[in-house]
């Protein structure tokens, strides 16, 4: 329902652009403190240097944040490793004989994750130094909206005084109160980068977009691999359509990736060898089970990876004093120009929870908008095409509504899809598995969402956002011409489907 809600509320909003010269003429004076130095601190905090503001960020860790460090880019780094591997099994289906054993060098591939990220952190310090832009490393806490108190690494205590307060402080993995990590057996996101040794076992608890995306990773560089989810589908969250979660459960079938939906983990114990043995058994969050998630079963494993969320990093920076409106978890809130309930105080990105969306590219852009807004631009965020990418073999994307909330919504849609395996590209590159999945209003045609599983899904996606950005059709996808032999054509072919009279949902 909050999709929606902020689909709909951002129909029409007009894109306000900014005049950078007039900004640098009239902001050489306004003083700017981000808290926080992730993908929305830190685009934020350029995007006010550029503006001419004098630019403060507190950051109490690496510059980047979590998607730098923990997440998007070195489980991204792991990935790509782990698709050449997928690929050298395959080579025969390309008619090369590989002489040889091929196997995947753990330590080296985690050597390679920390250099593209120290050279990604250190290519944000330069621009922070080109930009000149002040930089505190130490832990900051508010003492009202206009001056911040900072605990440098060295102990030295400073005081920060600008004109406004960016909230960019971010989320962490979170435990349950029956599972807690311990960093060895009990793994975090966080903890999982830090591997020295890949898991021959691995039991993923969470069948989220983690959870998915490590157990494609963990299972071509060698490890078993199971995952158990609580709810009945994988990937259970409302921007996913349930077509896309059914064939990745297939895909994942086929990579022999165990998985449980519908089922939980009841205990967990530790045996002799060091490693665990868990329990399983049926799942308190849905209806009736099916018998197979009825009965308790025990998974012998290395290592248990727990995927089940994220917390706020919220508590003891000075919000709950100050009078920051925050729900019961600690969820940051603001409104659609990134402000809090306190004047000249702004919050982005995953502090603010899933009542937003908790994306990398989200807080970059409400970083942008919240920067604007302490200049006196009176932009508003908008949702309404928001991609999101899932890096799992095939990958998953999408854009805009699913099926399933159009037709909870009561809108009069149709929807169409296109199968990878209709594409000669997708014959040529031997990737076959897949599909564009479109929706679109019926009167006019308007695209409101586009759903992609398949090879490079998460590239294919970037045409789908432009069209729903622009309230495109259907009909004026289907008239540009796009290149063949590409996979791109995929998106040609599903809005011709969606341009032609009738009830067509399915090429074969």
């Amino acid at each position: 329902m909050l999709r929606l809600l902020l689909f709909f509320e951002c129909l029409g909003r007009p894109f306000i652009e900014t005049n950078h010269t007039n900004y640098r003429e009239k902001n050489m004076s306004k003083r700017i403190t981000i808290l926080g130095a992730g993908p929305g601190g830190y685009v934020a905090a350029l995007h006010a240097a550029q503006l001419g503001a004098q630019v403060t960020v507190i950051e109490n860790d690496n510059l980047g944040g979590t998607c730098l460090n923990w997440g998007c880019i070195p489980t991204k780094t792991m990935k790509s490793s782990a698709e050449a591997i997928r690929k050298v099994q395959g080579l025969s289906d390309y008619g090369i004989e590989l002489i040889g054993r091929v196997r995947p060098d753990f330590q080296a591939i985690m050597k390679r994750k920390d250099r593209v990220v120290t050279s990604l952190v250190g290519g944000i310090a330069k621009a922070f130094k080109a930009g000149k832009i002040q930089l505190i490393t130490g832990t900051g806490k508010i003492v009202d909206p206009h001056l911040v108190q900072v605990t440098d690494i060295g102990g030295d205590t400073h005081e920060v005084s600008g004109d406004c307060l960016i909230l960019a402080t971010g989320s962490r993995p979170q435990d349950l109160p029956n599972i807690q990590f311990d960093g060895t057996t009990i793994l975090s996101s966080n903890d999982i980068l830090n591997l020295e040794q890949m898991p021959k076992r691995i039991v993923i608890l969470g069948g989220g977009v983690i959870g998915v995306e490590f157990a494609f990773i963990f299972k071509h560089l060698g490890s078993q691999v199971t995952v158990v989810e609580a709810l009945d589908r994988l990937i259970p969250l409302p921007s996913i359509d349930a077509d896309m979660s059914k064939t990745l459960m297939r895909e994942m079938k086929k990579s022999k990736i165990g998985v449980h939906l519908n089922t939980t983990i009841e205990a967990i114990e530790t045996d002799t060898g060091g490693g665990i043995r868990t329990t399983m058994g049926p799942s308190p969050f849905e209806g009736p089970s099916p018998k197979s998630a009825t009965k308790q079963k025990v998974l012998e494993a290395d290592a248990l990876f727990l995927t089940v969320g994220r917390a706020p990093n919220s508590d003891d920076i000075g919000l709950r004093r100050m009078g920051i409106a925050m729900d019961e978890r600690g969820w940051v809130r603001a409104d659609e120009k990134m402000e809090t309930n306190i004047k000249d105080v702004y919050a982005i990105g995953d502090v603010l929870g899933p009542s937003k969306i908790m994306l990398a590219h989200v807080a970059s852009m409400e970083g942008l908008v919240a920067v604007e807004n302490c200049l006196g631009a009176g932009r508003s965020m908008d949702y309404r095409a928001v991609p999101s990418g899932i890096y799992t073999f095939p990958e998953v994307a999408d854009v805009g509504l699913t099926q399933q909330e159009a037709e909870a919504a009561g809108i009069d849609h149709r929807s169409v899809t296109f199968l990878f395996r209709e594409l000669g590209m997708s014959h040529a590159k031997g990737e076959l598995s897949g599909q564009i999945k479109m929706v679109s209003e019926r009167k006019s045609g308007r695209i409101l969402g586009v759903h992609i599983i398949g090879e490079h899904a998460t590239e294919l996606i970037a045409e789908a956002v432009l069209a729903i950005q622009t309230g495109l059709r259907a009909h004026d996808l289907a008239q540009t011409i796009h290149a063949h032999p590409t996979l791109t054509e995929g998106l040609w072919e599903t809005a011709r489907l969606a341009s032609m009279p009738g009830e067509i949902s399915v090429a074969s």
